[in-house]
């Protein structure tokens, strides 16, 4: 196994494949900083080009434009409450009103190097797993994926803060939109209201840019001013902000864990990732009420997921061409083309190749975040622009991007729509996460939870992994109950 690692590493700097992963990666974070482009548009579009082309050099391109799109995406995120894909929607919860407070600098180096982390801890876990991949990816299946949704929607208590009767209905309106369009199973169509749109459902991506970036630019708009209000203070560098990532080490290496879990398991995905390793962090901090008014942990957390996903669904998309994602289906064609056959012979007799997507994956979140510091020093000051300049700039990119999605018109207007009602629901205290929540995760539940049933009916809950997160569910819903207990029997004792 040394050998094929050396192997690995060797084809990776072996000329031309480092200006061909230097390319991909700036293509990566170009096509992730915006709105609604992502990592499968990127895959998509940079595909043509590599036809042709020997296997590692192939490899260098696709994989070092796709493992630092979440980066790029941060970065929008961050300063603009425009994430770059839903992967990114968990992050503007706590960096953008960081921002607001006038520490971009320090906002844009939490989540640039919890990237970092994140994408080399998922290509290290990758490595070290390839002996037992496949018992692990087929250990999970309806019922596992079932309750790991079950346990997000469980999130819902632990992340809305504030009001859990607004919590409750905002997750609840999530998860009713989320029941628009076809059902998963019988393909029964339901409340599509007659309008061939709503047939297929509507797509995360216009929703994420109208609740929180179209939403913003409202209340720049009412409010006047610029999203930041302030000069940069020193406090708020981006220094500051890597330093950050290793004081909370534990929470980036628990978080970097759970995005690297969730991406090797097929269905989940980024999405699902970030607003998991969100909750988790919320759940285990000593001051959980602080999360989404600002604090460096609310953007550790999703950003080490993020990245860290990506090696995991390397995992079952090479062992046994699974795609654990949608990118790595796209990426999985990819492979088709250059001539990868994924399964037994990824892990013996071309074990070098593999070891060569594992350092690309983490060669190019370092590099990738390494450019992207370079210039976040001139980057922080987009936030320093007024508003009359930033609404149009925003939104027009916004909008763009919701149509990008599928080329459908009708993207844009939801967007629109869903920004009236994030403006909303930001004046009246309603938690915008929990709604993403509950929307991300409603069609992962609903589908697995159809098919328990025809399968098991419902002793599925008495499958081991199934039952001990029957369990985890049961105690993050109760917890915050426990706690609110306790500091009311202390308050009453003091």
């Amino acid at each position: 196994m040394l050998e094929a690692m050396v192997h690995g590493l060797l084809n990776v700097f072996i000329w031309p494949a480092p200006i061909y992963m230097l390319a991909g990666i700036l293509l990566g974070l170009f096509f992730g900083a915006v709105p609604g482009l992502g990592g499968n548009f990127t895959l998509s579009v940079l595909i043509p080009f590599i036809f042709g082309m020997e296997p590692r050099l192939a490899l260098s391109f696709l994989l070092g434009a796709h493992a630092p799109v979440a980066t790029g995406g941060s970065i929008t995120a961050v300063l603009l409450n425009t994430p770059g894909s839903g992967m990114n929607a968990a992050t503007v919860l706590d960096g953008f009103p960081l921002t607001q407070k006038g520490q971009a600098g320090r906002a844009l180096g939490n989540s640039l190097m919890a990237s970092a982390v994140g994408g080399v801890f998922g290509a290290l876990i990758l490595g070290l797993s390839l002996p037992v991949m496949k018992q692990i990816v087929l250990a999970f299946g309806p019922p596992e994926f079932f309750m790991m949704a079950l346990l997000g929607v469980a999130f819902i208590a632990v992340v809305g803060g504030g009001s859990l009767f607004k919590s409750l209905i905002a997750g609840c309106l999530g998860l009713l939109i989320s029941l628009i369009g076809y059902d998963p199973i019988t393909g029964i169509v339901r409340f599509n209201f007659g309008t061939m749109y709503l047939y297929d459902g509507i797509d995360l991506v216009p929703v994420v840019i109208g609740l929180f970036a179209l939403a913003e630019m409202i209340e720049l708009g009412v409010k006047g001013g610029s999203i930041q209000g302030e000069t940069i203070e020193a406090k708020g560098g981006v220094i500051e902000g890597i330093k950050d990532v290793f004081r909370h080490w534990w929470l980036t290496l628990r978080c970097s864990a759970i995005g690297t879990v969730i991406g090797m398991i097929p269905g989940l995905g980024g999405d699902v990732a970030c607003f998991l390793a969100y909750g988790h962090a919320v759940q285990t901090s000593k001051h959980p009420e602080k999360f989404g008014t600002g604090i460096v942990e609310g953007v550790i957390a999703p950003e080490s997921a993020n990245n860290a996903k990506e090696g995991g669904a390397l995992i079952p998309t090479v062992g046994f061409g699974i795609p654990g994602s949608s990118g790595m289906a796209i990426l999985l064609g990819a492979f088709l083309i250059i001539g990868i056959i994924p399964g037994p012979e990824m892990l013996t007799t071309k074990l070098d190749l593999t070891f060569t997507m594992v350092w690309i994956v983490a060669l190019a979140n370092i590099i990738g975040t390494g450019i992207a510091l370079i210039f976040a020093n001139k980057l922080v000051k987009i936030a320093q622009i007024r508003g009359a300049l930033l609404i149009p700039m925003v939104s027009v990119i916004g909008l763009v991007g919701a149509y990008a999605v599928d080329g459908k018109f009708g993207d844009v207007i939801a967007a629109v729509i869903f920004g009236i009602i994030g403006y909303q629901m930001k004046k009246y205290n309603f938690s915008r996460a929990v709604l993403i929540i509950g929307l991300v995760l409603g069609n992962i539940a609903e589908r697995n939870l159809q098919l328990s049933l025809m399968l098991y009916k419902g002793a599925f809950l008495f499958r081991p992994i199934t039952f001990i997160l029957l369990v985890v569910t049961i105690v993050t819903i109760i917890m915050p109950f426990i706690k609110t207990g306790k500091t009311q029997k202390g308050g009453v004792t003091a």
